[in-house]
């Protein structure tokens, strides 16, 4: 029989893929009781300050929050008793606690990363060493990299260093847009942390260290990433068809041309790849509404 303690959940998370991730453990009955979040940020013409998406879930969940833009010693304090009124014996401190992360986009320091009971646990869409760093879901489409994977590691000080816990293979026939991939990929992460929980809780799994001699790492993406050039007759098609693929929510893969004696940009929002032919269906030229490429090209005549 098992001896799981009731554990209480401590989630960061800032993006769409934190979302989906919170959906799924809310799904699988693992609904974190503290959200650690980033702070509004100002949208918009009238620069609004905006909650981001896990706030707003949060919200939406009557789930209590917090949004430091610091994660220092006032925040380590309130994450020590955070269910209590009172500040906990030194023996009681982040008892009975587990702190997950997926998508957070900060440096964890080690005060934080020190206080839980269960430690704190990283999903991480790729099959760790590999892919460490801010992009692999987007490498991984570049790369026309199919074996992909999601790894549950304990994070440590270093940027997705820590050893691993559990991991599971994703495989991929035909490359979807970035966001398709991404949820498939958040929930995946969430199903597999979901049957990691019980097991690592009681201490019968047993972490092994990453290979850190393979590692290999992804960059922050650039908008000078997504030029594609589709005049080139040399150019790689399906290169430019897993750009576009990669970069289908942001920066947008794009191309130059000109029209009416003026360089535009002109971004691709839809795209096919068969028989090493890559077939333009929609763009949104720089300065005008989303359009069939058909008629964007008719219109260059």
């Amino acid at each position: 029989m098992s001896t799981t303690p009731k554990i209480s959940i401590v989630f960061f998370g800032s993006s769409r893929f934190s979302v989906f991730v919170l959906d799924e453990l809310m799904k699988l009955g693992h609904t974190p009781s503290l959200i650690i979040t980033t702070p509004d940020k100002p949208q918009g013409r009238k620069l609004t300050l905006t909650p981001n998406v896990v706030k707003q879930w949060a919200i939406n969940h009557n789930i209590t929050f917090l949004d430091p833009a610091k994660l220092d010693s006032t925040l380590i304090e309130r994450l020590k008793y955070y269910d209590s009124d009172e500040p906990p014996a030194a023996d009681t401190i982040g008892k009975n606690q587990l702190h997950i992360v997926a998508s957070y986009g900060k440096i964890i320091p080690s005060g934080v990363i020190n206080i839980p009971q269960f430690g704190m646990l990283n999903i991480h869409p790729s099959l760790l060493p590999k892919y460490r760093g801010p992009s692999p879901l987007g490498t991984a489409i570049l790369d026309d990299e199919k074996r992909t994977g999601v790894t549950i590691m304990k994070i440590d000080e270093q940027m997705d260093h820590g050893p691993i816990i559990a991991q599971i293979p994703v495989n991929i026939t035909e490359w979807p847009i970035y966001e398709e991939f991404e949820e498939l990929m958040a929930r995946k992460g969430a199903q597999l942390l979901a049957e990691t929980i019980p097991g690592w809780v009681d201490g019968d799994i047993v972490e092994r260290p990453q290979d850190h001699s393979t590692a290999t790492y992804t960059q922050k993406i650039t908008k000078e990433d997504a030029l594609i050039d589709i005049s080139d007759p040399r150019a790689d098609r399906y290169q430019n068809f897993r750009k576009i693929q990669a970069y289908h929510e942001w920066p947008q893969a794009y191309f130059n041309t000109e029209r009416r004696g003026q360089k535009i940009r002109v971004k691709i929002t839809d795209a096919t790849y068969a028989g090493d032919i890559l077939t333009i269906k929609k763009v949104v030229p720089e300065g005008a509404k989303e359009m069939l490429y058909e008629d964007f090209v008719r219109g260059l005549k």
